[in-house]
């Protein structure tokens, strides 16, 4: 049980002044923009690292995770589109040349902060679309499957190649491909460290769409879509789906049991049960 302490630093912690400055810095290798208007409710994080392709170096990391910290506790945010300003790169995975810098005790290190910095991604309240625009290729594509929805251009180029350098994925690939297209592909693809385009993805399902033009504007329209439903519902059907997933049928059913519960005081159900009553749309406040 929660002490009254702690529930109320808790909700001081989830409610403070945001502080948007350092990550809203279009100069930095990875930044944050909100939309308004029709699209408010909607976070942009942009990837931003063109010289490198977006490889994921130590700066690059650590402006990443302020994002996603920052995003964590943004009341604000309801659906967040990952996407990169490089022509032709999603992101290129690992700083290879960065990495050979380092000591085996360094290395292990970066690669262990990849891999929580992805499951952080996964499990943050909002739902996260990956907009995949060109190369992501180990590292690149391990961050785009901790994403909830992924949507490729037919020019996109996707593979967990790390064998190719006698590396495996390290970075929670190897865990979650086989999640999203079961063990034999997932196997051959990184055994083989293939490379396949944005149709072949969507045909595996590694991705949900393919399109033949700019991945952004099928992720906002996804978004879009998410954005009038209940957020305290959406956030908690992510719970559910995530932690259901990992678990047999029976806990499942326990976790989906405790998630609507929480539903149920909520000032937002009243209002759905209004609007259908009323036969308007709901007005939701997250609350």
């Amino acid at each position: 049980m929660f002490s009254q302490k702690v529930l109320l630093n808790f909700r001081q912690m989830a409610f403070r002044p945001l502080a948007y400055s350092t990550t809203t810095n279009q100069a930095n290798e990875v930044f944050l923009e909100r939309l308004s208007g029709k699209d408010e409710g909607i976070t942009l994080v942009t990837m931003n690292r063109p010289a490198k392709k977006n490889s994921l170096g130590k700066v690059f990391m650590n402006q990443f995770r302020e994002v996603i910290d920052e995003i964590k506790y943004d009341p604000k945010t309801r659906v967040v589109v990952l996407k990169s300003s490089c022509d032709n790169v999603f992101c290129s995975g690992a700083d290879l040349k960065e990495r050979k810098t380092m000591t085996q005790q360094e290395a292990t290190k970066f690669v262990n902060g990849l891999r929580e910095s992805f499951t952080d991604i996964e499990k943050l309240p909002q739902p996260v679309i990956a907009a995949i625009d060109g190369f992501a290729l180990g590292g690149g594509l391990e961050l785009a499957l901790a994403c909830d929805i992924r949507v490729a251009s037919e020019k996109a180029k996707l593979g967990l190649v790390e064998t190719k350098w006698a590396l495996i994925p390290g970075a929670g690939g190897s865990q979650r491909l086989y999640r999203i297209i079961g063990v034999a592909k997932a196997k051959e693809l990184i055994f083989t460290a293939e490379i396949f385009n944005g149709k072949e993805a969507v045909a595996l399902g590694v991705v949900n769409h393919v399109v033949d033009s700019d991945p952004v504007d099928k992720s906002l329209e996804i978004a879009r879509k998410i954005i009038p439903r209940g957020p305290i519902a959406v956030k908690l059907a992510k719970l559910a789906i995530n932690l259901g997933s990992q678990t047999d049928i029976t806990s499942a059913l326990t976790i989906e049991q405790q998630c609507y519960a929480q539903i149920i005081p909520t000032k937002d159900r009243l209002e759905g049960l209004a609007a259908f009553a009323e036969k308007r749309d709901p007005v939701y406040k997250g609350e």
